[in-house]
């Protein structure tokens, strides 16, 4: 007859299977959701964009941000993370990238959301190379799922350009 303790050992080994299970059928489903999520961004006014002392440009936007996230929900999400950043080529670089603003939206009640703000982080270039220069704004999300792989997308929203002269 088996003891206490191989028993116990079965009964332990056979739980985490089928909690194992269970993750990663959880994992898997949530590659059944197709989400379609929305945003939009509008430059309200450029505060300011100058040139600072060691020859670095800067600027400070107040941006409308509206944007409806909740596609991106299932029953397996704990939170988003969002962040819009400004891309723009250089002749040194092919791709710069910005952070301007961020949140973390914990519940789909909140992923539907309209803000109006200035951006949150320094706005600065390393060199002269904004004036006149377009560019994008991009709007990040990485989904954090309770269980299984984190997975992120954006959208990219173009058209968008600095001014020729300094304010």
């Amino acid at each position: 007859m088996h003891s206490f303790g191989y028993r116990l050992n079965g009964l332990l080994t056979f739980s985490l299977t089928i909690l194992a299970m269970m993750c990663a059928i959880a994992s898997l489903s949530d590659n059944l959701n197709t989400p379609s999520p929305s945003a939009e961004i509008q430059i309200m006014n450029i505060n300011w964009f100058q040139k600072q002392p060691q020859g670095n440009d800067e600027v400070s936007l107040t941006m409308n941000i509206s944007a409806d996230l909740q596609s991106l929900f299932t029953w397996n999400t704990k939170q988003l993370f969002i962040f819009v950043s400004a891309e723009y080529e250089t002749p040194k670089n092919s791709l710069n990238q910005v952070s301007l603003w961020d949140a973390i939206i914990p519940a789909k009640e909140h992923a539907k959301f309209w803000i109006h703000t200035s951006n949150k982080y320094r706005f600065v270039d390393q060199g002269n190379n904004l004036r006149g220069k377009e560019f994008n704004l991009t709007l990040h999300w990485h989904v954090m799922p309770k269980t299984g792989k984190m997975f992120a997308d954006k959208i990219v929203l173009t058209g968008y350009s600095f001014p020729e002269e300094y304010r």
